[in-house]
């Protein structure tokens, strides 16, 4: 009798051994079922993140996203899933405030989308978070560097590592996530001589997962809709591997035009009688 063999679902440790092993983790972003199933066999991990806020929603930053839409769209993604480790992002103001905060909503992500693991953005100061939730059965992803959710401190989208302390305290922010016990560690926004070092440097045990960051991270993550040119503008660290927009606008402009002209729909999209 043959025997069927289902490929098992990648797990937050999987990722440690992608980076033990010299493989190159590769991962997008994803926020419907039809989308993930999409990127799923290609993808060691696949991110919901809160930069849906503005490709799903229309909304200028991912400051209002709450932890409702990142569930609606977490379980969204679990379900057109079946290979790759899905991560939610935590939203802004759902873990600063304490340890138990952080737990009580990354358990209530994990409980409610069945997601692997969560992200949370910041450094140093987060890392006993960090090791809070990862203690108590929670995977945790951190991500340093450009954090979207402190734009407002930030002063805007700006590339980090430029300043004259910058290199050590990013590294002291990865390190400190690392320790804690973080799966991985995006590394966003920070300029190549700098991430090179974090991703280089012995004491970041974590694989570092670069967007904007250095080819030398143990893997790359871009948001779907700017990779796939559906996004309006490009940011200078993506690149382009379709150009979508154009047939999606080339193919609604037909659609439209054979509606008016009462070419659409035809016999063949038409039920009949008998």
């Amino acid at each position: 009798m043959s025997q069927v063999v289902q490929s098992r679902r990648l797990t937050a440790p999987d990722l440690a051994r992608r980076k033990a092993e010299g493989r190159r983790i590769v991962a997008l972003t994803a926020a419907s079922a039809q989308m993930a199933g999409i990127v799923d066999p290609h993808c060691d991990f696949v991110l919901v993140g809160d930069s849906l806020g503005m490709v799903a929603h229309g909304l200028d930053s991912t400051l209002p996203v709450t932890l409702e839409m990142m569930i609606l769209h977490g379980q969204a993604v679990v379900r057109g899933t079946a290979h790759a480790l899905v991560v939610v992002d935590m939203p802004f103001g759902s873990y600063e405030a304490s340890r138990e905060q952080a737990f009580a909503s990354a358990a209530r992500v994990l409980k409610e989308t069945g997601a692997g693991a969560v992200k949370l953005e910041g450094g140093a100061h987060l890392a006993e978070t960090v090791a809070f939730l990862t203690r108590r059965g929670i995977p945790v992803m951190g991500h340093v560097g450009l954090t979207p959710q402190a734009i407002n401190t930030m002063g805007g989208f700006r590339v980090q590592g430029k300043a004259p302390d910058a290199e050590r305290l990013l590294l002291e922010d990865a390190r400190a996530i690392s320790e804690a016990g973080a799966c991985a560690i995006v590394l966003e926004g920070i300029v190549e001589p700098v991430a090179r070092a974090i991703a280089q440097a012995p004491e970041v045990a974590a694989p570092t997962i670069g967007i904007g960051a250095s080819p030398s991270c143990d893997g790359q993550i871009l948001v779907l809709e700017d990779m796939l040119g559906l996004s309006d503008r490009t940011p200078k660290f993506v690149k382009r591997f379709g150009a979508l927009r154009g047939h999606v606008e080339a193919a609604v402009r037909a659609y439209a035009e054979d509606v008016q002209a009462g070419r659409f729909p035809e016999e063949a999209q038409t039920y009949g009688g008998s």
